[in-house]
């Protein structure tokens, strides 16, 4: 029988990165249908952006990134990266894939990988454009729907049900009411999709 988990993620998050396609695969298996939600560290329910941590906490928070990444198969360029712009603009391409249909997961997946272990400014509107084209979608007709209603409007509300739902970091997946938060509870999500519930 299908399942459905909500998946609460953000573009600018390492660790979402890094568990994506570990939870891909999950979903793949389980037959589990997944509704994407986009946003960025809700403050309001205890979430943390890591600059603001103190520095003892972030040294702890870089060495398991790299530990958990090199499990994963990721590489992660967090040393000597540019300044880079705000990358959250590029949940509106996800966003738009969703909504149309397409890709998201493919286009979640590029973008991602670009930030992530390229260093790529994907807060720019036409550097994320050549590197979702240069992964075969359309970057053009993305970059486009960005500004329309329908996918502005997802973008806030992803937002407010994020916030409702308890979630405060990411990835964060909820099943049958349950929440699990962190790449690091996968396993404990598949248990419960095979019955096992806390």
């Amino acid at each position: 029988m299908t399942k459905s988990v909500e998946y609460f993620f953000s573009i600018g998050s390492p660790w979402s990165y890094i568990g994506f396609d570990a939870f891909a695969e999950l979903a793949a298996k389980n037959d589990v249908v997944i509704t994407p939600y986009l946003t960025t560290v809700v403050e309001e329910n205890g979430g943390i952006f890591s600059r603001n941590r103190p520095e003892i906490r972030r040294a702890y928070w870089t060495r398991d990134l790299k530990r958990w990444a090199r499990l994963r198969g990721k590489e992660l360029r967090l040393e000597h990266r540019p300044d880079l712009s705000d990358p959250t603009p590029a949940s509106l391409f996800v966003i738009a894939a969703y909504l149309d249909g397409q890709d998201w997961i493919g286009i979640a997946r590029a973008l991602q990988h670009a930030f992530w272990s390229e260093a790529k400014d994907i807060g720019k509107p036409d550097v994320r454009e050549a590197i979702v084209t240069s992964a075969g979608f359309d970057g053009a007709a993305l970059l486009r729907r960005q500004a329309d209603d329908d996918v502005q409007n997802k973008w806030s509300a992803d937002r407010v049900h994020a916030r409702d739902s308890g979630v405060f970091g990411f990835p964060t997946y909820v099943f049958d009411g349950e929440i699990y938060w962190g790449q690091d509870n996968l396993p404990f999500l598949e248990r419960h999709l095979h019955g096992d519930k806390p």
